[in-house]
């Protein structure tokens, strides 16, 4: 595939989509840019998401973790894979390493087995650069926005997840751009930029 696929991570409200909206502007003055999220990017994605996010549903983790693979087989499939294999540049708020923070390690299922299921739904698509966007869980819990299921889990979930996604950045360090995201809009706008590699700059 000729395209390139960065996704974005991090705790909740940790400005994810703020950032990702503005990469997208600047890769877009030279580049087909795709913008898409998780749980989403298709219909049935979309569908399977606001099952995932309601905040009056309650499921077992296991339940969770598989309906996470499911809509992320059909975004792979349906609009990721696509996009790259026409030259596109994929901007993902989440992917892959958002299951196995939230699931295999917040919700205690282990990172192997989250990993090898969604190994499978994806067909092994994977990221060229995974941007993480780090901030102290009290500081993201503080900031404003609406509240779903996953957020309303509380600050000691929170930190479960961004110890694992400091964890699996740690593990593929050439994949993973950890920047701090506690500065300005502007400021962390431009440690994204420069994570970008040259030829696609």
């Amino acid at each position: 595939m000729s395209g390139l696929f960065v996704a974005f991570e991090g705790v909740d409200r940790s400005g994810k989509t703020t950032q990702l909206s503005l990469l997208a502007e600047r890769l877009g003055e030279k580049h087909e840019v795709v913008v898409t999220r998780e749980p989403g990017g298709t219909p049935v994605a979309e569908a399977i998401r606001v099952l995932l996010l309601a905040d009056d549903v309650n499921m077992s983790a296991r339940c969770e973790a598989l309906l996470f693979a499911a809509a992320r087989a059909d975004h792979v499939e349906r609009t990721i894979r696509p996009a790259l294999e026409r030259g596109a540049v994929v901007l993902s708020d989440r992917f892959v390493d958002s299951s196995l923070a939230y699931q295999g390690v917040a919700r205690g299922l282990g990172v192997d087995e989250v990993e090898r299921v969604n190994m499978w739904a994806t067909g092994g698509v994977a990221p060229d650069l995974t941007i993480m966007l780090d901030l102290p869980t009290g500081t993201s819990t503080a900031r404003d926005g609406e509240v779903d299921r996953m957020e309303s889990e509380g600050e000691l979930f929170q930190a479960r997840v961004r110890r694992g996604l400091l964890d699996l950045a740690a593990r593929d360090v050439h994949r993973y751009s950890v920047i701090d995201a506690s500065g300005t809009i502007e400021e962390v706008a431009d440690l994204v930029w420069a994570s970008i590699p040259d030829e696609w700059r």
